[in-house]
């Protein structure tokens, strides 16, 4: 079951720059404005993974995409990988969500070991068609069952520990972490 702690921005911040700057050199930032990754260059040294609106939500779901993102796409802004806004098409949303079910579910992961509620996200609310956020959700779900028996990814292993042991949670090992409480009631996919 979720802590519900108070989740500071800055607490993130200094979490992922304790375990990734020295490597990656790569900072977490706050952004104004949509979320966006940009990779180091002439006028910044370092790599930044800009959050939207300073939501906590979305910096554990753009540093999900950064875990993701091997090192060719990590030279790359924003990994290289295109974004069709609001408004997509049935098909445009099934690749949509194809590429989003891994990262979801390293988010899902990295809020289990911060105590922080996840919310899987269709992000479509004037398609052509309503998304199904149920059958998306289980999809994640899945993901996330694959990485509980064959291990995560090395960097986000270490974003768990360092989360758990910052917010003093379990680390997520057993799929009776990722809660599915009410979900054949969720919401329409927003």
């Amino acid at each position: 079951m979720p802590h519900h702690r108070h989740h500071k921005n800055e607490d993130l911040i200094e979490i992922f720059q304790q375990t990734f700057y020295h490597q990656y050199q790569t900072k977490l930032v706050k952004g104004d404005g949509e979320p966006i990754y940009l990779p180091g260059g002439d006028a910044h040294s370092d790599h930044r993974i800009v959050f939207a609106h300073g939501f906590y939500a979305s910096a554990l779901h753009e540093i999900s995409h950064w875990l993701v993102a091997g090192a060719q796409r990590r030279k790359l802004e924003d990994f290289g990988y295109w974004y069709n806004p609001d408004g997509r098409t049935v098909v445009q949303q099934q690749t949509f969500e194809s590429v989003e079910v891994k990262p979801q579910a390293i988010e899902w992961s990295l809020s289990v070991a911060a105590g922080f509620d996840f919310n899987a996200s269709c992000d479509n609310l004037d398609g052509e068609q309503e998304p199904d956020r149920l059958a998306f959700q289980h999809k994640v779900y899945q993901q996330v069952a694959t990485f509980l028996k064959s291990g995560f990814p090395k960097r986000t292993q270490q974003l768990i520990d360092a989360l758990s042991a910052y917010y003093q949670t379990t680390k997520p090992t057993s799929l009776t972490q990722f809660e599915f409480d009410g979900l054949t009631e969720l919401e329409p996919c927003l």
